[in-house]
């Protein structure tokens, strides 16, 4: 791996030498530009504006313009003159805790590694940026531009994390953000248990090698059919779009939330999500009947499931459900006495079938 900046960590008298290394690398599709009409590659030349004649690499300089048409050469060796410290020093401002650098802040990962004689100081510090629980908050001139960057202890490695400025951080009043107490955008108690059941279900520890560019792997997969089935040159044009529907009906997040966690391994989160349901939003579920006491005289004809168990007598539930006005107590209580009425029936005429024979 090739180093892209060399310098220093400079904090109080410290002084570490490092080197750096860029610590990511695109994984993107590399697609080439082609002229549609004979599919020929699209190139780009570097012109001279002035004469519109081609330009080498070789003839090209940098400069400001500090006036329309007016510009100021500055070379590689102008920049470090500049301010050669600034150029070649990573400079320690502060120590912070981590959690305080908000994750919108982060911007490009590089690896710091210790140059020559500075492993000893290099372990220094990245042991007391461990022990601390710190990061290093410092300024680093990288090509001609000065960053605000974070040091961060990451396994044995020092990162060096660039930072976006907070002028660099567009403001996000004006988006239409729902505050915690709007009205058409509240959460009830009932909602927010079985997301967090939801949640608990899904989570998991870290493995970052089971994830990947999937989309990547399907248009390569795409690639190869379309070769394949010799259709290289082949423009797929887009399908018309089809209408969409607009509804006004409000969405059940609680339907959709139980759908989701019949997925997922969160069953028992679900059922202590639910347990205290009723006592936040909803009304409390009716009694249900208990199966009739041993000196009944149906006993022998009704079978009462288990599950319909509950505390009292079977008439002190058959009465209460009669009171009730709720149209689903009255369906639970009509069960047991529907059968209770065949029952009778068939015991008033077995007698008769007895007289006939």
């Amino acid at each position: 791996m090739r180093s892209m900046w060399k310098g220093a960590i400079s904090f109080g008298l410290v002084h570490i030498p490092v080197d750096m290394y860029t610590a990511v690398e695109s994984k993107g599709l590399d697609l080439t530009m082609l002229d549609r009409r004979d599919f020929s590659p699209v190139g780009f030349k570097r012109y001279n504006k002035g004469n519109g004649k081609e330009v080498a690499w070789d003839d090209i300089v940098k400069g400001y313009e500090y006036e329309d048409g007016e510009y100021v050469v500055l070379s590689d060796e102008d920049l470090r003159r500049a301010n050669p410290e600034a150029t070649q020093t990573i400079d320690i401002q502060a120590f912070v805790d981590a959690e305080d650098v908000p994750l919108i802040y982060y911007d490009q990962p590089y690896y710091l590694a210790p140059g020559k004689g500075g492993a000893k100081v290099y372990a220094l510090l990245r042991e007391t940026l461990r022990e601390a629980g710190k990061i290093g908050i410092a300024r680093v001139v990288i090509r001609v531009k000065q960053h605000l960057a974070a040091l961060v202890c990451v396994g044995d490695t020092i990162v060096l994390n660039t930072l976006r400025y907070p002028d660099e951080m567009r403001d996000a009043g004006e988006l239409k953000i729902p505050s915690p107490d709007s009205k058409t955008a509240a959460v009830t108690v009932k909602e927010l248990k079985m997301a967090m059941a939801l949640v608990e279900g899904m989570s998991e520890d870290w493995a970052p090698e089971q994830y990947h560019d999937t989309y990547r792997e399907d248009v390569l997969a795409l690639v190869k059919k379309k070769i394949k089935a010799r259709q290289t040159k082949t423009i797929t044009q887009p399908e018309p779009e089809k209408e969409k529907r607009t509804s006004g009906k409000v969405i059940d997040l609680v339907a959709l939330l139980q759908a989701s966690l019949g997925k997922k391994p969160a069953r028992a989160a679900l059922a202590a999500a639910l347990e205290d349901d009723d006592d936040d939003d909803d009304d409390p579920p009716p009694r249900k009947s208990k199966k009739p006491a041993a000196g009944d005289d149906d006993d022998d004809e009704v079978h009462v499931p288990r599950a319909r168990k509950t505390a009292g007598s079977g008439s002190r539930a058959g009465a209460s459900a009669a009171k009730s006005t709720r149209a689903t107590a009255s369906k639970t209580a009509a069960k047991p006495a529907a059968k209770k009425a065949v029952a009778r029936k068939a015991s008033a005429k077995a007698p008769a079938r007895k007289k006939a024979a």
